[in-house]
């Protein structure tokens, strides 16, 4: 008997996120029955309980709600110093990610962006916009 194939990284709650990233598209969920927007993914929604739960497209735009910069190796793909940022999109929801592309502070705006991994899905990450005011 063969296994099942699985969707990339093995969460089938993930997959429409690692398809819409193979696109260059940044996806959230967002609630049918009271248009709550959320992520990470769930199969519910966090405010009604409803599992009416869809895919949409996000901005892709957000302000830095907090960040670190981290000095130790953790991956080999992420050489230190590097920026983790908690990115409030502008539809809501907070959203952990890279910044990329020059000096950031709590407050800025920033941008989507992507990095690009050989045989696996383009990250999102951020990158200052320098022309938000």
């Amino acid at each position: 008997m063969s296994e099942p194939t699985l969707p990339p990284f093995g969460d089938p709650l993930t997959a429409p996120f690692w398809a819409a990233a193979e696109r260059r598209q940044l996806v959230i969920q967002r609630c049918a029955a009271c248009g709550v927007y959320q992520f990470y993914p769930r199969p519910f929604c966090l405010r009604c309980g409803s599992d009416a739960v869809e895919w949409v497209p996000a901005r892709g735009t957000g302000t830095i709600y907090a960040q670190t910069t981290v000095h130790v190796p953790v991956v080999p793909e992420l050489t230190p110093p590097y920026v983790v940022a908690l990115i409030e999109l502008d539809e809501g929801p907070r959203y952990t990610a890279n910044v990329v592309g020059g000096p950031s502070a709590i407050g800025d705006r920033v941008r989507l962006a992507w990095r690009e991994r050989a045989g696996l899905p383009p990250l999102p990450v951020f990158t200052p916009d320098r022309e938000a005011h």
